[in-house]
């Protein structure tokens, strides 16, 4: 029998700072004319060492600095961090650590800093590659300086995937599959390809209540998502996770930690985490969103984080299926089971199960339940069912 992957121990910094905001980002993010850099990097390793008293012997499988736009951050910040994890957990040689970059020419520039600082993997936000779409997705750079970025990356990160937005408004599927043939000519082993939604809270939301903006129909969204998938297949960078393309190996390790259930600390204002702890079993984590906020009582408290919260074996089973019916790889039933204190099938009404399997929309591998393609693009819709 196949042992499950080892779904790994994680370090999640959240840098909430961003130079403009996106109309169509919800994420916990804020442009401020100045940050007091010496504080928050003072308050991002004293809540890591909060974090880390309470979380001894374990050794870190990735790190990824999110945001906001974490480029933004001086590489020393970076260093900084990265010493104190190695220091408090154990960063062995060759653990992914991940920075989010925006492609401007600035933050292009601190590239070769921040893999001096121990970075060796960056995910660019490019979003689009023609001048158009750039605009009305509120992005500051051009295409010429996104394809600078990428070529830069290249050259210095061992590792580099980038992102592109779908289903924009007036796309069609011919012009997007022209889009993925150029961005696989810059691509080498991962895309992250995300079909835009509109979240509550944005400036896009504003814009499609009010009927000023309108996505492709739902049939044309389905052919986009087809398209995607046959232009990365025959690419050799088949889909691992709904949104996630990689050749085999070059899958982003941390996102693996999420999507397989793994324990994983989040620092930074408005930072989630998931944890194992002894005498309480899993709890979630969450700091106060307000960057103000969280730095002042970081600064005071040693952390910025709210009250854990211990999470229900019924949510624990409800959370590993979320996520983990998002990956091909699918869910290890056996895992479950530990994770939540009974099999699958004492869990959900068996005819459910069945009937998903029996509509295409669910697979059994063996002790594996996985989503099938069809089923993957309509996880939401399984998910209900299945959950009930």
């Amino acid at each position: 029998m196949r042992t499950p992957p080892d779904p790994g121990f994680a370090l999640y910094v959240h840098w909430p700072f961003c130079a403009s905001k996106c109309p169509y980002c919800d994420f916990n993010s804020h442009v401020r004319e100045k940050v007091d850099q010496p504080r928050w990097a003072e308050a991002m390793l004293r809540e890591l060492d909060h974090f880390a008293d309470l979380t001894p012997g374990r050794t870190l499988t990735s790190v990824f600095f999110g945001g906001g736009t974490p480029s933004l951050m001086p590489p020393s910040t970076v260093e900084a961090i990265l010493r104190r994890a190695d220091e408090r957990w154990g960063l062995p040689a060759g653990t992914e650590v991940t920075l989010e970059a925006n492609p401007t020419s600035v933050e292009a520039d601190k590239f070769r800093a921040f893999r001096a600082a121990g970075v060796n993997r960056v995910s660019l936000g490019i979003q689009a590659l023609n001048e158009a779409d750039l605009k009305a997705l509120g992005r500051r750079h051009s295409a010429d300086e996104a394809l600078t970025a990428i070529g830069l990356a290249r050259a210095i990160f061992p590792r580099y995937s980038f992102d592109l937005i779908y289903a924009r408004p007036n796309q069609t599927v011919a012009a997007w599959q022209e889009e993925l043939s150029r961005a696989l000519d810059h691509a080498v082993g991962h895309l992250s390809l995300y079909q835009l939604t509109i979240e509550e809270g944005t400036q896009f939301h504003t814009l499609h209540a009010r009927g000023e903006l309108v996505l492709p129909e739902e049939e044309v969204q389905g052919e986009l998502y087809a398209a995607t998938q046959e232009v990365l297949n025959a690419a050799g960078l088949p889909a691992y996770e709904v949104s996630n393309h990689a050749r085999p190996g070059e899958e982003s390790r941390h996102n693996l930690t999420y999507w397989r259930y793994g324990d994983y600390v989040g620092i930074g204002p408005g930072a989630h985490g998931r944890l194992t702890l002894p005498g309480q079993g899993k709890v979630a984590t969450r700091t106060h969103r307000a960057p103000e906020v969280w730095l002042d009582r970081t600064l005071a408290n040693g952390t910025g984080a709210k009250p854990f919260e211990a999470v229900a074996d019924a949510d624990r089973l409800t959370e590993m299926l979320m996520m983990g019916l998002r990956l091909s790889e699918g869910v290890s039933l056996d895992r479950l089971a530990a994770e939540t204190g009974k099999p699958l099938t004492d869990w959900i009404d068996p005819s459910r199960l069945e009937g998903l399997i029996r509509h295409g929309m669910l697979e059994r591998r063996g002790a594996v339940l996985a989503a099938t393609i069809d089923g993957r693009e309509r996880l939401n819709a399984v998910l209900a069912r299945l959950l009930g």
